[in-house]
């Protein structure tokens, strides 16, 4: 039904002068739904996320949130970037509460919903503590916390774990899946790892290369939580690696 419906992309195109990237792409995404998009490398997946956040916009088709075009004055969208987004002035609390400052918030609902966000990552002692001061797994917790904070309508993360190794890595997809169950976001996740899209999706959707479209949106039906190393995982890992070869 149109009214579950949180996101939904109706033939969009996006060129760069004469450069093709974005090629009639068109698909839905569920309320509380968590969607991996994967493809082959550069062919455009940041392009599209920019294109919801309005960075960009569309040469030509439509993205819509709960049936209306973005407005981001409106609709509560939260960002995670690939690159670690803190900022170096503000203690770990100022930084998670940045969001709901700028919303305009009460100061006690400020205060008490950053208390509430920090304490889901724990990273509650470390509340008077600087960027500086933290490790790399401590600094994306930050930005996680400060994206759910503003308890964000559509949450959109762009490679937030690539540069971490393995184990840092599953420790964050870990934290994360909690997070996004304990409060029912819509999650668009953009990766390059196939086994980071099936280890944490309900769904994934496949792009193709350069004119990016939509080469198969497939069902994850894996059981959580999720062992890599399964063999049905792993059916699942190979399905999705086939898909996204182009050559």
């Amino acid at each position: 039904m149109d009214n579950e419906i949180k996101v939904k992309v109706n033939h969009m195109t996006k060129k760069f002068g004469d450069l093709l990237v974005l090629n009639d792409v068109s698909f839905d995404v569920k309320k509380g739904e968590f969607l991996c998009i994967v493809g082959p490398t550069g062919c455009g997946k940041t392009t599209f996320l920019n294109c919801i956040t309005k960075l960009y916009e569309p040469t030509a088709g439509e993205i819509l949130i709960n049936g209306e075009p973005v407005n981001l004055k409106k609709h509560n969208v939260a960002y995670i970037f690939q690159e670690y987004s803190t900022m170096s002035w503000m203690t770990v609390e100022q930084n998670v509460a940045f969001g709901l400052k700028m919303k305009k918030f009460p100061k006690k609902i400020i205060r008490e919903t950053a208390a509430e966000a920090l304490e889901m990552v724990g990273l509650t002692k470390y509340r008077d503590y600087y960027p500086v001061e933290l490790s790399t797994s401590m600094l994306q917790r930050v930005v996680i916390a400060r994206a759910f904070a503003v308890k964000p309508e559509l949450l959109l993360m762009d490679e937030p774990y690539g540069q971490l190794d393995v184990e840092l890595r599953f420790k964050l997809e870990d934290e994360l899946l909690k997070l996004w169950r304990q409060t029912g976001t819509t999650v668009i996740f953009i990766t390059h790892n196939i086994e980071e899209a099936v280890y944490l999706s309900e769904n994934i959707l496949v792009l193709t290369n350069k004119p990016t479209t939509v080469k198969e949106r497939m069902s994850n039906n894996l059981p959580c939580p999720r062992n890599v190393i399964s063999p049905e995982f792993i059916e699942v890992r190979n399905r999705v690696t086939e898909l996204i070869k182009w050559w």
